[in-house]
Parts: structure tokens; C-alpha cells; sequence
């Protein structure tokens, strides 16, 4: 089984992931859209309205973890290990690639587009379980 694949697959054709925070030692859990390139290996994207409380977590503890939220089946990625930073990029800069993948950010985009900041999450391993017998990691 060719496990990074399947992970480039089911990113591909995953709208959502709950990502996960903690501060002080309050645990948090959002769902939120995202995009990834397999160009840019192991960075997760996703844009937020600049000043959301979830954004604020992220200066107290950059530690993140997430997984795919699966729509029709039980497979997805897992991350247990990964940090959270602003990104350099913008929106605009990402612009046709959220489209692309979530067509209804074009309103969003040209409605709210300044108002968003773009967020890497950043991890090396991810977990990719395809159904109870078929599960495995992989190194990017």
C-alpha cells in the first residue's frame, strides 16, 4: 500500500480539518477549511478573520494537532505533532488554490478577503488510516 498516495488523496478530497489547541491546559477543538499543495511537503494552509480567539491561542502555544474530517467514509490523516504559525502568503496569494478546491471562498474572498489571515500549520508525520485493517504513517 502506497501510503503517501493515499494522503495526498484524501487531502486532496477533504474540505475540513478539526484542528486541535491547548492553553493552559485548556483543550480546544475547531473545524476549519484547508488546502494543500504536495509541492510544499508537510504545510497545511487555511485562512481565519484576523483577531479570532483561535488566532490569539496561537501566539500562547504554537503546538497543534489535527485530523481530516471524513465525510463518506472512515479514512483520513492524522497529525499529532505539528506547529502553527502566520504565514507569509496572503489570500490573494492562495487565492485560485482555495477556490479551486472550495469554490464558495470566491464570495468569501472578494466579500472578506482583507480580513483574512492566512495560517501554516507545519508537521514532518502524519498518520493515514484507510479502514480498521489498512493504517500507516508516512515521513514527508
Amino acid at each position: 500500500m502506497d501510503f503517501l498516495q493515499e494522503f495526498n488523496r484524501i487531502m486532496e478530497n477533504t474540505n475540513n480539518i478539526a484542528l486541535a489547541t491547548t492553553v493552559e491546559n485548556i483543550p480546544n477543538v475547531r473545524i476549519v477549511n484547508f488546502y494543500y499543495n504536495p509541492q510544499n511537503k508537510g504545510i497545511v494552509y487555511f485562512a481565519s478573520f484576523k483577531g479570532n480567539p483561535k488566532t490569539l491561542e496561537f501566539s500562547k502555544n504554537d503546538k497543534v494537532a489535527f485530523t481530516t474530517v471524513p465525510t463518506e467514509s472512515s479514512e483520513h490523516v492524522r497529525v499529532t505533532n505539528a506547529t502553527v504559525q502566520r504565514s507569509h502568503l496572503t489570500i490573494y496569494d492562495l487565492k485560485d488554490a482555495f477556490i479551486k478546491k472550495l469554490p464558495s471562498y470566491e464570495t468569501l474572498i472578494a466579500q472578506a478577503g482583507d480580513m483574512l489571515d492566512v495560517y501554516e500549520i507545519h508537521f514532518k508525520e502524519a498518520g493515514v488510516t484507510l479502514d480498521v485493517k489498512q493504517a500507516g504513517k508516512i515521513t514527508l
